[in-house]
């Protein structure tokens, strides 16, 4: 376990670049590597509910036995069925990406697919870890994700109008 959380907030949007790759934004790029030792490493899983990805550093990996053991007994106190095992191997089952000074990175495919990732991804900080979204899938979500929907739509065409000067 580490020794601090980190913590990851904010918002930010990357088109896809040259050579296949996105940016991770400013706004997490330092957070995931002091997270990671210092190593520009991130690592990207598929979120468990909703359709997008989740990142983190390295330093949250050995929070998930924690986690699981946490989540164990919440289930065992409300009278619910919990799978340890099944719940290791979604926690477990990260991608580790390095990425450049700029913050560039390139998504792993399986990524891209379990997330339905296309040409946009929409990053929002989320406490111990952030999200990385496709833009329409984030529409798609109902009224109480309306705050990051916005904030989603403004970055895109602060983007969109970078992209056309």
């Amino acid at each position: 376990m580490a020794d601090r959380p980190y913590i990851y907030s904010g918002q930010g949007f990357s088109l896809l670049r040259d050579k296949n790759r996105f940016v991770l934004p400013a706004a997490f790029r330092s957070t995931v590597k002091e997270s990671s030792g210092g190593r520009p490493a991130l690592y990207l899983a598929k979120h468990d509910r909703w359709e997008c990805l989740v990142g983190y550093g390295e330093s949250r990996i050995g929070d998930f036995d924690q986690q699981i053991r946490d989540e164990e007994e919440r289930a065992v106190r409300a009278g619910r069925e919990y799978d340890a095992e099944k719940r290791a191997m979604d926690l477990y089952n990260y991608s580790e990406v390095p990425f450049d000074g700029s913050g560039r990175f390139v998504l792993p495919e399986v990524l891209a697919t379990l997330g339905d990732v296309g040409d946009q991804l929409y990053f929002h900080g989320a406490g111990r870890f952030f999200t990385l979204w496709n833009p329409e899938a984030l529409y798609a979500m109902d009224d109480s994700w309306r705050a990051a929907q916005v904030a989603c739509r403004n970055l895109a065409a602060k983007e969109a109008a970078k992209v056309k000067k």
